[in-house]
């Protein structure tokens, strides 16, 4: 087992947030990092030694990139395979590429949990409009169609209510493939950030709960209000991914909970995940150490709550009156503020979040949604 020691240099494929984190808890741990993308003066660029502004296709400057780092990883988990086999002819990248091809596809991701035995909910491969119609005969309505890739925060996707939904929504595909999923009537959404070792080690944060709105998420807390069985499942089902995948890293599962208990998986994220983020701060090791630790061979690090915490996001629409009101929204106890970076603030664009601890993760949830009610004029 290879162990790459502080004072290497980690690069990371994505320079958004959750590479600005990890470049941050990287830093602190005495690694140097170099971060590639086709974008400058990114978030995670501010925080890293090196930023490579270079197309993921142009695999000479690929190359050049892991021939001047000693391991790599992702921040950003759609990066093309060809970026990632030429990475991995000079240095060990983790996740394994052949993780993020299956991930990046709906399609792939749901046969995979499938054929695993892993609970999803009933699925159809869509290329035809003649599939769309027969699986929607088998499924049933309502139902969600879903393109197959490079989907996040509910892009790609379209509820389907009725037969004469099908073909509006088949024709807005635009000849992409596609996933027919049946429609969860869940009672909650949560979700397990996990990192396992290159020794096969495994940590995990418990149960996280999510709410989303407009399908961004909006405020996460630790502990989920779930049943012991419900929490034991999740972090077994998350185990059992992570070792059919032989995962080196910090990855998320997102499940829904139906309103029988049974849990589905919705989701795999092999990155840090925007749920996580309240490990960065209220825990022993935040999900973003973690993955330094599990990336460069070290022995992975406490996930210990200092107390119950929250996390609500920041998007570009708490600018919408002017400069928010930082000082309103920091005088609260157990509040604390992470910004990104992002010079300019868009509805909808993930600008920082706050996270807030208490004595219950209902009362961390209420604080941390006070402090961002605070900040909007």
């Amino acid at each position: 087992m290879k162990t790459v020691h502080p004072n290497s240099t980690i690069g990371v494929f994505g320079s958004g947030q959750l590479g600005r984190m990890f470049a941050i808890e990287a830093r602190k741990m005495g690694y140097r990092v170099h971060t590639f993308s086709p974008d400058a003066d990114t978030p995670t660029g501010h925080i890293s030694d090196v930023e490579t502004t270079a197309s993921y296709e142009d695999l000479d400057a690929v190359r050049d990139f892991a021939k001047a780092v000693d391991v790599v990883t992702f921040e950003f988990e759609n990066v093309p395979s060809a970026t990632v086999e030429a990475a991995a002819e000079f240095v060990d990248v983790h996740p394994r590429g052949e993780i993020l091809h299956t991930s990046q596809n709906r399609l792939r991701e749901k046969a995979f949990l499938s054929s695993n035995g892993i609970p999803v909910a009933p699925f159809r491969h869509i290329k035809l409009i003649d599939d769309l119609l027969r699986g929607a005969d088998e499924i049933g309505f309502p139902a969600v169609l879903k393109t197959a890739g490079f989907g996040y925060d509910g892009k790609g996707q379209q509820k389907l209510l009725s037969h004469a939904d099908l073909e509006p929504a088949f024709a807005a595909l635009n000849g992409q493939e596609a996933v027919l999923e049946g429609f969860i009537d869940f009672e909650k959404e949560v979700s397990v950030v996990c990192t396992r070792g290159i020794d096969g080690s495994f940590a995990h944060y418990g149960v996280i709960e999510n709410s989303h709105a407009n399908h961004i998420l909006d405020i996460s807390f630790a502990p989920a209000d779930v049943s012991a069985k419900v929490a034991a499942d999740a972090v077994e089902i998350t185990r059992s991914i992570a070792e059919k995948f032989a995962y080196v890293g910090t990855m998320c599962v997102e499940f829904f909970v139906a309103r029988d208990g049974k849990l589905l998986v919705n989701e795999i994220a092999p990155r840090p995940h925007n749920s996580g983020h309240l490990t960065f701060g209220p825990c022993v090791s935040s999900q973003f150490e973690q993955q330094v630790r599990a990336v460069c061979g070290l022995p992975l690090g406490s996930t210990e709550f200092f107390r119950p915490a929250a996390m609500a996001n920041l998007l570009g629409d708490v600018w919408a009156n002017g400069e928010p009101d930082w000082t309103a929204a920091l005088s609260l106890p157990g509040v604390s503020l992470h910004l990104y970076g992002k010079a300019e603030p868009r509805p909808g664009r993930k600008m920082g979040h706050i996270t807030a601890v208490a004595g219950t993760a209902a009362e961390a949830a209420n604080l941390a949604a006070e402090a961002r009610r605070r900040l909007m004029r």
